[in-house]
Order: structure tokens, then C-alpha cells, then sequence
């Protein structure tokens, strides 16, 4: 039973949504493999980028898809520590716990789109093997990784301008009330999220929960959105399973990351509450609704990257790949000339095409121009 209590404006934009949830759901069936896979894969990266700069790293989307290449060449999910140093020189050494958190995210998502029927039903263990995979490439965090909080912690908005924190929302306190509240929210979750007719709704109300609890002493923002996509994932619904590998809902977040904040902070009134009946989550609900509607339109602007992608020139692709393989750098025409052998005439005509069809950025004018991989 959901702790919120629906008005028939709420109902009556949930039921829209889900009609547009339905009719991507079929745009989809039409899909090639290689179309969805590239789709899914877009979304993952968005996604990880995200979820980590929300809570002030600093990595690109363009530099995550460079680092997601560099650790598909093996599958193994030990690749990280094997190329570690590599990818972090290759990326500066100051943004080593960046990296570290982006690596985290990304097999935390991972293991949540692949494995998340074997991961219900959900227990407290699960979800502190999720959190020790998160935090498990950063060494400071080996103490408190996959354990509650031991001290107590609070939800902070950063402004990256003014380095001005805000609390958001102060947490429950570490110790019995934090367990309490974890057994009472796995439980409520288990019994809900199958047979609600609106998983979206469930998922909303386990995400603020698990906020409001703040049960680990770090990542519980990363972790908590993770756990958003789980529920949308092992929702009985037909749809959404499909639907939530192909969206970026973190993008959508980072961009109304303001409004993100000002919402928790609502809902709640800036107090975690044993009483979850105490919570506005009619507010976080329509927050959500606008985020997934804006990320099911995202799908056709991967969908429109791909087919340019799938059409570009020999020449063109090669030019690319050179930015691809070094996404922090702004490159210059005659540096692609040195790298690439081609003539002036092909990489200008090139570099006018991937401006064009929104692979590259161009920064500056006439000689002084350099292009940059954009996402």
C-alpha cells in the first residue's frame, strides 16, 4: 500500500504517461539489435555521468563513453584494476576519485539491468552488496562500504560556483531507527512493487524512503537513483522492464538537479519520518512523471545519433575515432592531418559533417578553430 494518496489529476497523468510509455514500447519492436543495443548503451552513459556529477564529480559523458570502450574490450569486471592507471593518466590524475566513482556507478547499473530478476526479491544483504560494488574502487571508503552509518550524515545540495552546501533533508540517526526503517521499507517494497497498478508510483516512494533514511555514510544519492531504476525494472509491469534500459532518467535529473533538491526538501519538510504517511510524495511523483516523459524523448535523439553514425564516411569515421580516443582533448585540423594522413580538403569537409550532424563542438573561428568530441 502506498503511503501517498492519488488525486484524479495524478491518475489521470500517470495513465498518459503510461500511454506514452506503451507507444516507445512499440517504436522499439521495430528496432534493429544494433540499434537498441547502441540505444541501451546511451543511456548507461548518460545515466552513470549523471548520477556522479549530481554529486559533484566531474567527468563528461563524452570521457565516460572513452572509459566505458576502454573496459568492453574485456567484459571482465576486474578490467578496471587492470587498466587503472592507464585510464587515469589518460584522464589527468586529478580527477582519480571521479573515475573511481564513475567506475562504481557503472557496474552498479550493470549489474542492476542484468541481474535485476535474480535480485528480487530484494533484501537488506542485496542492497548492501550493491552499495559495497559502488564504493569498492575507492580505498577511503573500505571501512563503511556496504555497512550503515555509524555517524550521522545529511542530504546536501553543493552549488558548484559558490561551493555553498545546503541541507536538503536531515536523515534518520545511525543506529536501531536506521535498521528499523530499512526492514520496514525492503518489506513495504517486496509486498508493493508487483501488484501496484502504478510501479512508478511505488518506485517514487521507495526512492524518497531510502533517501530520508540515508542508511550508508556515502553514496546513498548514486545508490538511491540505482535503486529507483531497479524498481522500475522488476515492476509487473509489461512495458516498463523494456522500457528502462533505454532511458536516461539521471540526465533528466542532472538537468532540474535545482528542482531536485527544493523537491526532496518539500516532500519532507527538511525532516526524515518514521511515519512515511507524513511525506508530500504527491510533489516527487509529479517531479518524476516530467522526468520520465522528457527521458522517453531522448530515445529518438539516440536513435537519430545512431543512423548519422551508421552513415558517416570512411574518412569521417576514422576522423572520430581520433576524438574518441582522447575526449578531454581539443583538437586542431593540422593535428588531424599529422594523425590521420588525409588530406586538408577531406578532414575539413569531414569535420563540417560531424559539426553538423552533432559528434563534434567547433570552438573558435578560421585558423584558430579546434573541434571537441561532444555527447
Amino acid at each position: 500500500m502506498l503511503s501517498l494518496e492519488t488525486t484524479l489529476e495524478l491518475e489521470k497523468e500517470l495513465k498518459r504517461l503510461e500511454g506514452l510509455i506503451i507507444e516507445k514500447y512499440k517504436e522499439i519492436e521495430s528496432l534493429t539489435t544494433q540499434e537498441i543495443d547502441y540505444i541501451e548503451e546511451q543511456a548507461l552513459i548518460s545515466n552513470v555521468g549523471a548520477s556522479t556529477r549530481i554529486e559533484n564529480a566531474v567527468l563528461t559523458n563524452s570521457e565516460i563513453e572513452w572509459v566505458n570502450n576502454v573496459l568492453k574490450k574485456d567484459g571482465k569486471t576486474t578490467a578496471f584494476e587492470e587498466k587503472k592507471s592507464y585510464i587515469i593518466n589518460k584522464l589527468s590524475k586529478d580527477k582519480e576519485r571521479s573515475i573511481e566513482e564513475v567506475i562504481g556507478c557503472r557496474e552498479v547499473l550493470i549489474i542492476i539491468y542484468s541481474q535485476y530478476k535474480e535480485l528480487f526479491p530484494l533484501t537488506e544483504s542485496k542492497i548492501r552488496n550493491l552499495h559495497n560494488d559502488l564504493l569498492k574502487h575507492y580505498a577511503k571508503a573500505e571501512r563503511h562500504r556496504g555497512n550503515y552509518k555509524t555517524n550521522p550524515n545529511n542530504v546536501v545540495s553543493i552549488n558548484h560556483d559558490t561551493k555553498e552546501q545546503k541541507v536538503v533533508l536531515e536523515p534518520a540517526p545511525p543506529g536501531v531507527l536506521t535498521k528499523v526503517a530499512m526492514d520496514d521499507l525492503v518489506a513495504w517494497y517486496n509486498k508493493t512493487i508487483t501488484e501496484h497498478p502504478h510501479p512508478i508510483l511505488v518506485a517514487t516512494e521507495f526512492n524518497f524512503r531510502f533517501l530520508a533514511i540515508h542508511p550508508f555514510q556515502d553514496g546513498n544519492g548514486r545508490l538511491g537513483r540505482a535503486l529507483f531504476m531497479l524498481a522500475l525494472l522488476q515492476s509487473g509491469d509489461k512495458y516498463l522492464p523494456t522500457i528502462a534500459k533505454k532511458i536516461a532518467i539521471d540526465r533528466n535529473i542532472e538537468k532540474r538537479k535545482s528542482e531536485y533538491y527544493l523537491t526532496l526538501h518539500k516532500v519532507s519538510n527538511g525532516k526524515f519520518n518514521q511515519n512515511s504517511k507524513e511525506y508530500k510524495l504527491d510533489l516527487l511523483a509529479w517531479y518524476f512523471i516530467k522526468v520520465i516523459e522528457d527521458s522517453l524523448n531522448d530515445i529518438e535523439f539516440y536513435k537519430t545519433k545512431h543512423r548519422n553514425l551508421t552513415h558517416l564516411t570512411e574518412a569521417s569515421m576514422q576522423i572520430l575515432n581520433c576524438f574518441k580516443a582522447s575526449p578531454e582533448k581539443r583538437i586542431k585540423l593540422s593535428e588531424l592531418e599529422q594523425e590521420t594522413k588525409l588530406n586538408r580538403r577531406t578532414i575539413q569537409h569531414s569535420l563540417t559533417s560531424l559539426v553538423e550532424k552533432g559528434f563534434l563542438q567547433r570552438l573558435g573561428q578560421k585558423k584558430g578553430s579546434r573541434y571537441q568530441l561532444i555527447f
